[in-house]
């Protein structure tokens, strides 16, 4: 499967496919410091930039379109301005490429907040712009968590395929939940792993860690994710542990043998290591220290913009398993 990128951030498709063989045609990414990412870890492929300039793109035959447009203007927390943003607009040039390149798949991202932004009225045009395209497509929200992530984090993913809706869906769902009989959510369980802010000022015990951000927090500049243990000597996240799916780099090790180094708390609570962070996104372990004392800031903004690469190995996946009947 060959696929165009574009928003790329630090590229979790590409690590979520390159071992299916998938090839990337090439990258649309603006921002300094992903694109520093992308040019270490991928040199052969292109960045093509700004995706606004895409009529002067020329490039080979394309099979897939995948891209998480800005979320800022879809956000609940943002200021909803929808379509009137023209980082919104974005997500129409995104449909202009799927014309211009016609490839069979799309894969699209976002935050939940775009269902309902400008009274549903903006997904729908999306949608619509699909339909016209000849996209038949599905959507559905999908949490990280239930992916082997130790953090909660919700977003909506379209998938289109040219003419076929009934391929979109069979990648999005279940056969048992096309028919209406949806498998049984994961029942809570005990013990605490994180305290997740739930007020200002204050804290709740929780068992999966909050949505990892790209910039907020309360001590500025990343995550709002904290991790606790209470005068005890825990594990931190695990880099070799995970059984879910076949997944690595995604739990937290509650009392297995591990190699990574082990942390003392006393009821301290304190900002994750943007090694952690990768960690939660499903990323290898320092695949954004691009160089000798790489900065923090930005490591922890990349991350929390991107999407969580075992999610889109899934959808890669399924897309793969559709695409070979």
């Amino acid at each position: 499967m060959r696929y165009l990128s574009v928003c790329s951030g630090i590229e979790a498709a590409t690590v979520a496919w390159h071992g299916m063989g998938w090839i990337p045609v090439a990258f649309s990414e603006i921002e300094k410091f992903p694109s520093q990412v992308l040019k270490h870890h991928y040199p052969s492929v292109q960045n093509m930039g700004d995706m606004t300039k895409f009529e002067e793109w020329n490039l080979e035959s394309v099979e897939l379109l995948v891209g998480g447009t800005p979320c800022q203007s879809f956000s609940v927390a943002g200021l909803r301005k929808g379509l009137d943003d023209p980082r919104g607009n974005l997500m129409l040039t995104y449909g202009a490429i799927a014309k211009r390149f016609k490839p069979k798949w799309l894969v699209w991202e976002n935050v939940p907040g775009v269902l309902s932004s400008n009274g549903g009225r903006d997904f729908g045009t999306f949608l619509g712009m699909l339909a016209e395209l000849g996209y038949g497509f599905a959507y559905r929200v999908l949490d990280a968590q239930y992916f082997g992530v130790a953090q909660r984090r919700r977003r909506v993913f379209v998938v289109g395929c040219l003419g076929n809706w009934r391929a979109a869906a069979a990648v999005l769902f279940e056969r048992d939940s096309l028919c209406g009989n949806p498998s049984p959510s994961r029942e809570k369980g005990k013990g605490v792993t994180a305290y997740a802010k739930s007020s200002f000022a204050q804290y709740r015990p929780d068992q999966i860690g909050g949505t990892l951000k790209a910039s907020g927090g309360d001590l500025a500049g990343g995550s709002e994710t904290f991790v606790t243990w209470p005068a005890e000597i825990c594990s931190t996240l695990n880099a070799n542990f995970g059984s879910k799916l076949g997944l690595e780099n995604q739990h937290i090790n509650e009392g297995a043998p591990m190699s990574v180094p082990q942390v003392m708390q006393h009821m301290a609570v304190r900002r994750l290591t943007p090694v952690e962070c990768e960690r939660l996104q499903g990323f290898p372990d320092g695949y954004t220290n691009i160089r000798e004392n790489c900065p923090d800031g930005p490591r922890y903004k990349a991350l929390g913009n991107s999407m969580a690469v075992p999610v889109m190995r899934w959808i890669g996946q399924r897309i793969g398993q559709i695409n070979d009947l």
